[in-house]
């Protein structure tokens, strides 16, 4: 059973997260109901509400936003209905269809959009959607608040007198206005309203000569304020008609609230569902502002938030623009209890308190600002000894009332708890409150409890690296500016940089020396070598992110010129094609010059003919037929090739440019011979010197030969060696 105390809510600041929530809500339920959020004792209960409202935080960014979920209370007129022939007022009524309108605007949009937001809609579906509450207040009472002429009969016939009677009274004050006027009886205003009566404004001197009712005079008595004689008369059956509507409008307001009283159960519903949603909105509006997701929730006793950022911190730092430090932190079965230590201000209880708010606000229903890979498992109970707690009251000391936490913490510690510490042991003697805090700390180990705990004594930092499943840990320093990083670091114990701070805020120098000598040796040169560590640490750290540079760089080098040889290689295979094609094509040139050198020496056209007709015989032995589109990929696949090349015989006639500028030197070339194996300088194919005339020789690759400049041959051997 998960149960926290508000001694926790109140030590890890929970309170002040539920405010900026409720600022968020749009309705007075909605914020009172906020500030109420408390840790769920039901799993099952728990998820559903962070599934809700990862839900509501994913309609921000969607085209399926979801509707106005804004109402008026209705709790004045929940209870006025509960009490029996009680009636609304007609204000009431349209607050009411409001509230039944908007309900089940949404309960319809949240059924059509399920796939979105199926847990909203679980949550919707337990409410009834009705629209007979609407219907039956529409037919009383119209858009602005009015009871409808049409309301009833009887109020329709009395609404009809009343608009013939108004006639007549105006008609009737027209007639003695202008009659009074014209013999010059009233005053420059003329008219005016007492009482909500239409009145004649009579100088005082006339106001015996008007026939009719005084109801008043101005404040100086220069003037009397008169309703004709004819007026009365049709003002009272007009004030008769008043109250005959007033008591039908009572009469209608009765019956209808008598219609709408079985439907009270739903109205409350109604409402508690908005008012849900309303609270769900603002937790979404505040892990919108906070970067809030939902991390992964096990069932293994594993907790690791990585970059996680404490949600107040950040808020207020992102007002001021400044930066804020996320932590990475990992309790898990083989390491389930950090010690954390180094100076003062260099944010450790941040650390401390980080962990402890983010798991509260993820077992309350809230999204927590961490990395999407961060997960984290329930806790029963979050235990938490954080500040000063001095007790007034009950005269307690702070060293006091740090034991007796102390003992409640070992009635309920077990394998389910997170127990959360600031300045373990601190409140007396060093040595023996460091004692008891290190029988305290090993007895929270056996119970297999997760914690984090901060401290300056050496002792624990001692017990926390022998003790296997617990470790050390440190808020990294910067050695040369002595700031802190606000980083933690895992494994290692930190220095508290005593001397070091104290001599960084101005304490002469001659007086920490002093204060050195007062101390034992061995607790110096121990801190010293903590916070040579500690040094050491940061500068391999940074080594090791400039390595991890590196090698990254690297890497994407090796990725370029893979592909860079890759290109090459292509390249060059389809130059090699190209140069067969090339020859091939020079051999059946040759070939065919020979044909028409024989032909213009005997003229005989059927040795022409069988030539010719052997030589495409022998060529289209070794072809295939292609298909159009084989064709067509050949065709372009050649214009490609070629482009390629008039690229690169451009690169290499700059080359030969650059080259002609620079004096090389040339090697002596080898005298060929016939037999020998040869082939071209810029080619792959091998073959042997049939015959030699002159500069060129004849060279035979086995399927042809060709006549070739001998300076653009090399012997193959020569090539291997």
């Amino acid at each position: 059973m998960i149960s926290i105390t508000d001694k926790t809510l109140q030590d890890l600041q929970f309170p002040t997260v539920l405010e900026t929530i409720s600022d968020g809500c749009n309705t007075d339920i909605g914020k009172e109901k906020a500030l109420q959020i408390k840790p769920f004792r039901d799993k099952e209960e728990l998820m559903q509400a962070l599934m809700q409202t990862s839900e509501y935080v994913s309609s921000f960014e969607n085209n399926n936003a979801i509707p106005n979920h804004g109402f008026d209370a209705i709790s004045h007129e929940i209870k006025f209905l509960a009490i029996e022939d009680s009636f609304l007022e007609v204000g009431s009524f349209r607050k009411i269809a409001n509230l039944s309108s908007t309900t089940n605007v949404l309960l319809n949009f949240l059924k059509k959009f399920d796939d979105y937001y199926p847990n909203l809609n679980a949550r919707a579906s337990r409410v009834e959607l009705t629209k007979d509450i609407i219907t039956a207040i529409d037919a009383i009472v119209d858009k602005y608040g009015e009871i409808k002429d049409n309301a009833s009969p009887a109020l329709s016939g009395i609404r009809q007198n009343m608009n013939l009677v108004r006639g007549k009274v105006n008609q009737s004050f027209g007639v003695a206005l202008t009659q009074y006027n014209g013999l010059g009886y009233l005053d420059d205003i003329k008219e005016s309203f007492v009482q909500n009566r239409r009145v004649l404004a009579v100088l005082a001197m006339y106001r015996r000569k008007v026939k009719g009712s005084i109801l008043g005079s101005s404040k100086t008595g220069s003037i009397a304020y008169i309703e004709p004689e004819a007026t009365l008369k049709y003002s009272r059956e007009l004030a008769n008609l008043e109250y005959e509507e007033k008591e039908e409008i009572t009469r209608i307001l009765k019956n209808l609230s008598n219609v709408i009283r079985p439907y009270l159960p739903l109205l409350i519903e109604y409402q508690d569902f908005l008012s849900d949603i309303d609270v769900v909105a603002g937790k979404a509006k505040y892990a919108n502002r906070i970067n809030g997701i939902l991390p992964a929730i096990t069932e293994e006793r594993r907790l690791f938030f990585r970059e996680a950022y404490h949600p107040i911190l950040y808020l207020n730092n992102k007002q001021k623009k400044e930066v804020t430090h996320p932590q990475t932190i990992e309790l898990k079965q083989e390491n389930r209890i950090i010690v954390i230590s180094g100076p003062n201000a260099g944010g450790k209880t941040i650390s401390l308190k980080t962990v402890g708010l983010l798991q509260l606000m993820l077992q309350s229903g809230i999204l927590i600002p961490v990395h999407e890979r961060s997960e984290t498992f329930l806790f029963d109970r979050i235990l938490t000894d954080i500040g000063d707690n001095q007790s007034i009251e009950n005269h307690l000391s702070t060293y006091s009332y740090r034991l007796k936490n102390m003992n409640y913490f070992l009635k309920k510690c077990n394998n389910k708890t997170m127990f959360l510490i600031d300045e373990f042991g601190t409140g007396s003697d060093p040595e023996l409150g460091g004692a008891l805090a290190e029988i305290f700390l090993e007895e929270f180990y056996h119970r297999e409890a997760f914690g984090i705990i901060t401290t300056h004594y050496s002792n624990l930092k001692i017990l926390a690296n022998e003790l296997p499943y617990a470790t050390n840990a440190n808020m990294m320093f910067d050695e040369k500016s002595l700031e802190p990083m606000y980083k933690l670091a895992l494994g290692q114990a930190g220095s508290s940089f005593t001397f070091e701070v104290a001599q960084k805020n101005g304490i002469p120098f001659g007086l920490i020396n002093r204060a050195k000598k007062k101390i034992e040796v061995g607790k110096v040169r121990f801190d010293k070598t903590i916070a040579t560590l500690q040094k050491e640490r940061s500068k391999l750290e940074k080594t090791s992110l400039n390595l991890k540079e590196e090698e990254t760089r690297a890497r994407e080098e090796s990725k370029k010129m893979e592909n860079i040889n890759t290109k090459i290689q292509q390249k060059l295979e389809s130059y090699q094609e190209l140069y067969d094609s090339n020859q091939k094509i020079i051999y059946i040139g040759q070939k065919i010059d020979d044909i028409a050198e024989k032909y213009f020496n005997n003229k005989n056209k059927k040795e022409l003919i069988e030539e010719f007709l052997k030589i495409v015989e022998i060529e289209n032995s070794k072809r295939k037929k292609a298909t159009p589109k084989e064709v067509k990929a050949k065709v372009e696949k050649k214009k490609e090739i070629i482009a390629e090349v008039q690229v690169k015989v451009e690169e290499i006639r700059k080359e030969k440019k650059e080259k002609k500028l620079k004096p090389v030197v040339e090697k002596p070339k080898p005298i060929l011979k016939v037999g020998d194996r040869v082939r071209m300088l810029d080619g792959r194919s091998v073959g042997s010197i049939d015959s030699i005339e002159k500069n060129k020789a004849t060279v035979n690759y086995g399927i042809f030969t060709s006549k070739v400049s001998l300076d653009e041959l090399e012997l193959v051997e020569a090539v291997k060696k």
